[in-house]
C-alpha cells in the first residue's frame, strides 16, 4: 500500500502535507501530486517551489500534467481545436439568459493527471493493467473479482467542505480525507499553519477560473497583474466568432460584462454562480 497525497497548494492540503511531515497525521506520505494546468497564479507557483524545497517536508511532490489549458483555450477560440476541458464559462445565451457551461477542467487537467502520475508510482506503463502486477497476481482473483486498494489517496477537503467527499470511482484507489478526520475547518487550516509559523497560501486556481468572487478578481489584478492580463485576453477570446464548440457568448465574470470592464465589488458576499 503506498500513500499518495493530492497537493493543490492551497490552504488546505498545504496543512495537510505540513501536518504529516510533523508527524500529526500518520503514516508519512510516499509522496504528493500537484496537478499543474500551466495556469495557476504566481503566488501558487511561489509556493509550490517553497514547498519542494529542503527541510519543508519529508517525501517527494511530483507535478503532474496535461498539458497547457491557456494554449487548449485559444486554438479553441481560433477554430484550431477542441476545448473538451474547458472551465465553467458564463454563457449569454441567444435570448439573453445566463447560464454557466459545465466544469470538466478539473477531471481533464487536475484528477487525470495525477491518476496517470499514480499509476506511475505503482511501476505501471501506459495502458498496463492493474491486475498485472505480482502483488495483484498473487492474490488470485477471479476476472470480476475488484482489485483491493493498492493506494491510500489523500484528499484536502475539510469539515465545512464535507458535502465534496467522493469515493474513487476504482477499487485499488481508497480515499482518505484527514482534515475531516481531524474535524478541521479551513478556519482551522489557517489557524494551525500560523501557530506554526507558516505563511497562508493564496487560493489555488487558474488566473481566468470563473469560480472567484470580487474580492478574489481584485487580489489577482493587484497581487498579479501579469495573472489578470491573461484572464482579460482569454474572456475576450471566449467571444471569438467561430469558437470551437461554444455556443452563445462567453465571459469570466458573472456580470457577463468583459472582465477588463467590470468595476468589482470589494463587499465580501456570496458568489452569484
Amino acid at each position: 500500500m503506498i500513500h499518495v497525497l493530492s497537493l493543490g497548494a492551497g490552504v488546505q492540503s498545504t496543512t495537510m502535507a505540513l501536518m504529516a511531515a510533523h508527524g500529526e497525521i500518520t503514516p508519512m506520505p510516499d509522496a504528493a501530486i500537484f496537478a499543474d494546468t500551466q495556469a495557476e497564479p504566481l503566488k501558487v507557483y511561489q509556493h509550490l517551489k517553497w514547498m519542494k524545497g529542503s527541510n519543508v517536508l519529508k517525501f517527494p511532490i511530483y507535478v503532474a500534467t496535461a498539458g497547457n489549458l491557456t494554449e487548449q483555450i485559444f486554438r479553441a477560440a481560433a477554430g484550431g481545436g477542441r476545448n473538451d476541458g474547458r472551465p465553467p464559462f458564463f454563457i449569454k445565451n441567444p435570448d439573453g439568459k445566463r447560464g454557466i457551461l459545465k466544469r470538466q477542467c478539473t477531471h481533464d487537467f487536475k484528477l487525470l493527471p495525477i491518476h496517470k502520475q499514480t499509476r506511475e508510482l505503482l511501476g505501471l506503463r501506459p495502458g498496463q493493467s492493474v491486475r498485472s502486477l505480482p502483488q495483484v497476481k498473487a492474490l488470485g482473483l477471479k476476472r470480476r473479482d475488484p482489485v483491493p486498494p493498492l493506494v491510500t489517496q489523500w484528499i484536502g477537503i475539510s469539515l465545512d467542505e464535507a458535502i465534496r467527499m467522493k469515493p474513487s470511482k476504482f477499487s485499488w484507489v481508497k480515499c482518505r480525507w484527514p482534515l475531516i478526520e481531524k474535524r478541521m475547518t479551513r478556519v482551522d487550516c489557517e489557524r494551525w499553519l500560523t501557530d506554526h509559523g507558516y505563511p497562508i497560501p493564496s487560493k489555488s486556481a487558474c488566473v481566468y477560473c470563473p469560480y472567484r468572487s470580487d474580492l478574489e478578481w481584485i487580489r489577482l489584478r493587484n497581487e498579479d497583474p501579469e495573472g489578470f492580463a491573461l484572464a482579460c485576453k482569454i474572456d475576450e477570446a471566449l467571444r471569438s466568432v467561430g469558437y470551437v464548440g461554444l455556443l452563445g457568448e462567453g465571459y469570466l465574470h458573472s456580470s457577463l460584462t468583459p472582465l477588463c470592464e467590470v468595476e468589482f465589488d470589494p463587499t465580501p458576499k456570496p458568489a452569484k454562480w
